[in-house]
């Protein structure tokens, strides 16, 4: 059945499939209200299959979840709503919410999901809000004051100079500030806990590996977590180039491991053979037995909240010491909440020789010019990447994909010079075959999705390419146009899309926390930090985006902790419900 609706603004068809008894229930002059997805029919946008509204009011709209259809999950919801006093007991004290003007739990969820007006959708939101950012900065509280007893580890007598005399390059100051910190801290007979913010290419992996190497002169073990299987290859390349000649083993555990080369990795682990294991989600498994694990390095992008940071942790009976490196820089305000457990040290500076990556927005008819250029850099022995924003043709979408990319390349623009392709459904093996002949030089164009955004080091590429370049935020932007300029070789970042803020703040800057700080003002922190990820114990996307909320629930923890007098009830109720949310998140990080 098909019908067209027409509003003061334009016109939309309307398509429901295997529902004739719709031509029945329409006539035309009819005035509606539908909703539905819009998606493209015969070469046209058409809503489909919509549902009329025939209720007035406010109306929630539901996400089909685990092959549970939105009208299924709604009518669940109407159903249940009558009983959420019984089954959802309030978690936040009377006092509490009285001071702070909140509603309570259940009449929250009544207003959440049947509200009589906006200002009372309002007041729900606001509530959940409150309570996640305050459940959340107790627990980073409690983590902060738990300053648990750590192993003693001394740097030997001269050590930083000799570190860093391994390196074929000049620490910067901010480095060797970075490294003395770490090893006062890790001295201190406390538990470490501190992140190590810095730009794309400002040095933490160095800094890393010297605190691995002050834990290996005491004879302890180091564990280094990585989101990709990609980036724990790249960081044992480095960590064997730099300490292995120091006498310091390092190997591999990857969950895709064959069953012999995973037992062989965990027989080198519980030996203490390694004493360094990189490794992704791998390093968390119940069968991983370090002989004497010290420190525990996360390479967060992001993706690691504090629940996997301390399920590593409590693989030790002693606490060991926690270094977290952040490769995307993070706004102020956004790190005080999201790792307020940890203490911060800051790279703010570039190793010498690093040049500025030239960015320019590349207009449609200057691609061709665009290509000319490449060829010329290509023919003078350096190499190029060109990411793409999907793999496959997507008829929803007019974004350039990677095969895409790759057939027309190769046999127009770029044609005669070495392509490759890199995606993320490849095998680790293929992906890291295509990742070596980039790296080796025997491919000279490497198109690719953002697989390439991490754990991809290779000086000699000089130039990226960014096809859809304003379907990107800011800081992946900045953080992919950081694969190139590693070298000491002047390199280019050309933008392909319409020329919009985002693009033009990157042009205009190379500094990755201002890009940072003007990427959360133009996406907001849901998307900047990643938190609308499934279970993870974070704090959501609407809290963030109310700073005087956060600082609300901040001074709020900061009286309720300080007051015992006056709130040891409600501060003990607090402790109580944020600490059960937390363990169940680590609970949950330790089954999946």
């Amino acid at each position: 059945v098909q019908g067209f609706l027409r509003d003061n603004t334009g016109g939309l068809g309307l398509v429901w499939f295997n529902q004739p008894w719709m031509a029945k229930q329409l006539r035309r002059g009819d005035t509606l209200v539908l909703y539905g997805r819009v998606e493209r029919y015969k070469d046209s946008l058409s809503l489909q299959n919509p549902v009329r509204v025939t209720e007035r009011g406010i109306l929630p709209i539901y996400r089909q979840i685990d092959n549970v259809p939105a009208k299924t999950r709604a009518a669940c919801v109407r159903d249940v709503l009558p009983y959420v006093e019984d089954i959802c007991p309030e978690t936040l004290p009377d006092g509490l919410r009285e001071r702070h003007g909140l509603m309570g739990l259940a009449q929250a969820l009544h207003a959440a999901h049947a509200p009589q007006d906006q200002e009372q959708l309002r007041k729900a939101k606001r509530r959940f809000a409150f309570e996640n950012l305050l459940l959340y900065q107790t627990v980073i509280r409690l983590l902060r004051g738990s300053a648990r007893q750590g192993i003693r580890l001394a740097a030997p007598s001269g050590f930083a100079e000799g570190f860093w005399a391994a390196f074929p390059f000049q620490p910067t100051l901010s480095q060797q500030k970075a490294l003395n910190a770490i090893s006062r801290d890790m001295d201190s007979g406390r538990q470490m806990r501190r992140l190590l913010q810095g730009d794309v290419g400002s040095g933490k992996t160095a800094v890393a590996l010297g605190a691995v190497a002050v834990a290996a002169s005491n004879g302890y073990q180091s564990a280094l977590m990585v989101p990709t299987e990609i980036l724990a290859r790249q960081h044992l390349e480095s960590a064997r180039r730099y300490l292995e000649p120091l006498g310091i083993g390092c190997g591999l555990l990857l969950g895709g491991m064959r069953s012999a080369e995973r037992r062989e990795a965990l027989d080198a682990i519980a030996s203490g053979a390694w004493q360094l294991v990189i490794g992704t989600h791998a390093l968390l498994s119940e069968h991983v037995r370090y002989q004497n694990l010290a420190l525990v390095i996360t390479d967060e992008q992001h993706r690691f909240g504090v629940r996997q940071r301390g399920r590593l942790e409590e693989t030790q009976d002693i606490s060991p010491h926690v270094l977290v490196m952040s490769a995307t820089p993070i706004p102020r305000t956004l790190a005080m909440v999201v790792y307020g457990d940890l203490d911060v040290t800051v790279l703010n500076e570039m190793p010498k020789g690093r040049q500025p990556v030239q960015t320019r927005i590349v207009p449609a008819h200057k691609r061709e010019d665009m290509y000319a250029f490449i060829r010329q850099r290509v023919q003078a022995g350096e190499q190029a990447y060109v990411v793409c924003p999907l793999l496959e043709e997507n008829e929803e979408s007019d974004a350039a994909s990677a095969r895409g990319v790759y057939a027309e390349l190769s046999i127009g623009g770029l044609k005669g010079l070495k392509l490759g392709l890199a995606y993320g459904s490849q095998t680790s093996q293929e992906k890291e075959e295509t990742l070596s002949q980039f790296r080796a030089g025997k491919i000279q164009v490497l198109v690719a999705t953002t697989v390439v955004e991490v754990g991809v080091d290779n000086p000699n590429a000089t130039i990226m390419v960014i096809e859809g370049a304003d379907r990107f935020g800011l800081s992946q932007l900045h953080q992919l146009r950081g694969r190139v300029g590693r070298g000491d070789k002047r390199s280019w970042c050309f933008l392909l899309g319409d020329a919009n803020d985002r693009l033009k703040a990157l042009c205009a800057s190379q500094d990755g926390f201002a890009i940072a700080e003007k990427d959360l003002q133009l996406r907001g922190p849901g998307d900047f930090l990643g938190t609308r990820q499934h279970g993870h114990f974070a704090p959501d996307a609407l809290g963030l985006s109310d700073m005087p909320l956060v600082e609300e629930t901040r001074a709020c923890v900061q009286d309720l902790a300080q007051n015992p007098a006056a709130f040891s009830a409600e501060w003990t109720q607090i402790q109580q419900v944020a600490m059960a949310k937390y363990e169940r998140a680590v609970k949950d990080i330790a089954t999946h």
